[in-house]
């Protein structure tokens, strides 16, 4: 194994054992049980990633990453913008019955916590989520409506209207708090938001 391969490994541990220390104890997650569990030091947290902040930071990038991989390949590049935000709403719905829901939703709330009691740490989050955020970003942008192309900044409001309405029915779903919302419920209420809130044909300079 070359050097290059055993950091790669040692990093791929480290953020597995990560996921699941911090999904069950939030802020409180120690550094040695996360080293212990992939089988290294707490000095390879610090080498890898620089602090425990960093390592979060680093998993969240980790956990969103596939996801927004697989939207990509869930939103093909001739839908309309209707048709592109229906793709993407049943895909989040079916994400609801996978195996790892649960763990997600524990990891979601978690991270929530996490960055309420640590600012920085809070900060740090957000830009790295917003980073991934704008792959959907540009999933929607150039795409057709209402006669004309979605802009940029247009994809942006969009994606964070979205982004508070399925994230807040998904995570109905697995605690039994949202009946009745399946694919379609999810699809629906998604193609509604861009059908009636005039805000996605408002680009208007605020300034």
């Amino acid at each position: 194994m070359t050097r290059a391969e055993g950091k790669e490994r040692n990093r791929r541990a480290l953020l597995d054992a990560a996921f699941q220390v911090v999904s069950r104890d939030g802020y409180r997650a120690k550094l040695d049980e996360i080293a212990e569990r992939a089988d290294l030091t707490t000095g390879a947290i610090y080498s890898l990633f620089g602090s425990k902040n960093g390592l979060v930071v680093a998993l969240v990038a980790d956990y969103l990453r596939p996801y927004y991989e697989e939207v990509e390949r869930a939103i093909p590049a001739g839908l309309d913008l209707l048709e592109a935000v229906d793709a993407f709403a049943r895909y989040y719905r079916r994400s609801c019955d996978g195996p790892d829901a649960l763990s997600r939703l524990s990891l979601q709330i978690t991270l929530l916590d996490m960055a309420l009691h640590d600012p920085e740490l809070g900060s740090q989050l957000t830009t790295s989520i917003r980073s991934q955020e704008n792959h959907l970003i540009e999933l929607f942008t150039g795409r057709a409506h209402n006669g004309g192309l979605v802009t940029s900044r247009q994809a942006a409001r969009l994606t964070t209207a979205l982004r508070a309405l399925l994230v807040g029915l998904s995570q109905g779903v697995p605690l039994g708090l949202a009946p009745g919302a399946d694919e379609e419920y999810f699809a629906a209420t998604a193609r509604a938001l861009v059908s009636d809130v005039s805000f996605i044909d408002h680009d208007a300079d605020p300034s």
